[in-house]
């Protein structure tokens, strides 16, 4: 890899086309990426699975024996899907069923058959419960998430499952998982202290759930001698706001900001979907319905911007992260599935608020260290669609395979006046961009266009930076609500970016390039370095 001391500005001239009579108007976009800074955590790319409709069972887990290729009950396609998005962790096992779930009830071989009252009354097997969750994360490659529960449970409970998930002894609990099947201890990356403790996690206030984390976080130990200290140390996520309870965020961080040895907080979590103005389904929407569900995405801007700001106060070094772990689009169910199914189809629109959220992420990488969207099978924004031994991957699955090259990476400040298009009363910028130098040593650039109509041309020019072998895709649609079907899979999918070069070769070698952005898309390119150098 080249060192990273080097200073490149990156003048974009994007021609945006009003109408046939306007004249273009241009974009200027500077990349500095002579200044790298945050690092853009891997666990923005989180997913949630919740015992909720199809998610789990169908989803993840048909068992042992279905006529549906698997590996131990766990489907063979899903995991193969999972693993080439480079999953960082999975949150699990809620939601508001985390509040309702006693892990007893999922290990062993009798297992009792219970009741999911958070979602629709429905039974629960317990088929998959803390092992086959282990084993879904190991086979996909992805860190383990564990929400405890905090609204029904107790931190006794809480303590014993961390006890059976992670000791090493030949304690009672230790010796349970030996029986059951485990004799090593599990890694749980990260543990969830609660669920939405303000609303069906127990209905407390601030302060309420301050009392109860303090206690959650001193004895959810984890006894895995591998995870006592350095980079694989176990993370406690404290509940943190719904949207913008600005008062939430502040209660407990102050709480944080005055705690004694016995216990402390890595995170704090934040929820934020992106719901139309009315009730409507995922397919089927208008332009003036597009536009006002993207302004609706775009305040997650101003949401983790004042979040931030608060927790600068009480917390200037950035030592507890905020994680983002439930976004997403929440539309009606589709037609004829159960209501508590929150079933719903992915279109080319939710791919570009998958992007749009990633960007305000990755531009926040110093305080945001983690997200997971909402949900990852066959519940509300899904990455993958299932019916019986039919699997199909959505827009938003393909907008994270994309994204994978900002795991890890260093984010770039990027300069651009977006400009503005505008539908009724609604006006949303052209074009939204981040910029990050991966840790292959390419400059990753990503760039939405949130016009549904316009395309833009983009001609680069990088000063004292050459590059060669430039490369990357783009997700377009033939319309800004297509969507991929069981009888049509492959309808929206990523095709190869063509990007010239200045010597008009495709993705050959120079220090200036061009590429076309279609409507309604989402593009990231990487430009390989073969020189890179201070622009004079």
């Amino acid at each position: 890899m080249k060192p990273l001391w080097f200073a490149a500005s990156l003048a974009l001239a994007l021609s945006i086309g009003a109408s046939a009579q306007a004249a273009t108007p241009d974009v200027a976009v500077s990349v500095d990426a002579g200044k790298p800074g945050a690092v853009i955590e891997r666990n923005i790319l989180g997913q949630f699975s919740e015992h909720l409709g199809r998610g789990v069972y169908e989803g993840i887990w048909v068992g042992p024996d279905s006529r549906i290729p698997n590996t131990r009950g766990i489907r063979n396609d899903v995991v193969a899907a999972l693993k080439a998005i480079k999953v960082a962790n999975v949150r699990w096992p809620g939601g508001c069923y985390a509040d309702e779930y006693h892990w007893r009830d999922g290990v062993g071989k009798n297992r009792p058959t219970t009741t999911n009252s958070s979602w629709g009354g429905v039974l629960e097997s317990n088929q998959f419960g803390t092992h086959e969750f282990m084993d879904f994360v190991d086979q996909i490659g992805a860190e383990a998430y564990v929400s405890v529960n905090v609204g029904s449970g107790a931190p006794r409970e809480a303590a014993e499952w961390l006890e059976y998930m992670t000791t090493d002894k030949p304690s009672e609990l230790g010796k349970l998982r030996t029986a059951n099947g485990r004799e090593k201890p599990f890694k749980v990356a990260m543990v969830g202290l609660g669920n939405e403790s303000w609303g069906c996690g127990g209905s407390m206030t601030a302060s309420d759930y301050a009392k109860e984390m303090r206690q959650f976080a001193t004895f959810t130990k984890n006894f895995n001698p591998a995870q006592k200290s350095g980079p694989d140390k176990m993370l406690k996520i404290a509940v943190g706001a719904d949207r913008d309870d600005y008062g939430w965020t502040e209660t407990v961080m102050q709480s944080w900001s005055k705690k004694i040895y016995s216990w402390d907080i890595d995170g704090l979590s934040l929820h934020s979907y992106t719901w139309p103005k009315k009730p409507e389904r995922a397919t089927g929407f208008d332009a003036h319905q597009y536009a006002e569900l993207l302004k609706s995405t775009l305040w997650m801007e101003e949401l983790v911007s004042k979040h931030s700001a608060i927790m600068d106060k009480y917390d200037p070094d950035k030592k507890v992260g905020l994680y983002v772990d439930e976004w997403g689009t929440w539309f009606k169910v589709e037609e004829g599935a159960p209501g508590s199914s929150l079933y719903q189809q992915s279109s080319q629109r939710d791919a570009i608020v998958a992007a749009l959220n990633l960007n305000i992420f990755a531009r926040h990488a110093d305080r945001v260290k983690g997200a997971n969207i909402a949900q990852t099978i066959n519940v509300l924004q899904s990455m993958i669609l299932t019916d019986g031994d039919k699997m199909l991957l959505t827009p938003t699955y393909h907008v994270f395979r994309m994204y994978t090259a900002f795991q890890d990476a260093k984010v770039v400040p990027l300069a651009y006046d977006a400009g503005t298009y505008q539908e009724g009363d609604i006006a949303l910028p052209r074009l939204d961009a981040i910029g990050a130098i991966g840790k292959d040593g390419k400059l990753w650039l990503s760039f939405t266009n949130l016009d549904p109509r316009q395309p833009l041309k983009i001609a680069p020019t990088v000063a004292g930076f050459t590059f060669k072998g430039a490369k990357g895709d783009t997700l377009a649609a033939d319309d800004m609500g297509a969507f991929n079907t069981f009888a049509a899979p492959n309808r929206v999918k990523p095709q190869a970016a063509v990007i010239k070069a200045a010597n008009g070769g495709n993705g050959g070698t120079g220090s200036s390039a061009s590429l076309e952005l279609p409507p309604h898309s989402v593009t990231v390119i990487g430009l390989n370095p073969v020189k890179w150098g201070r622009p004079t």
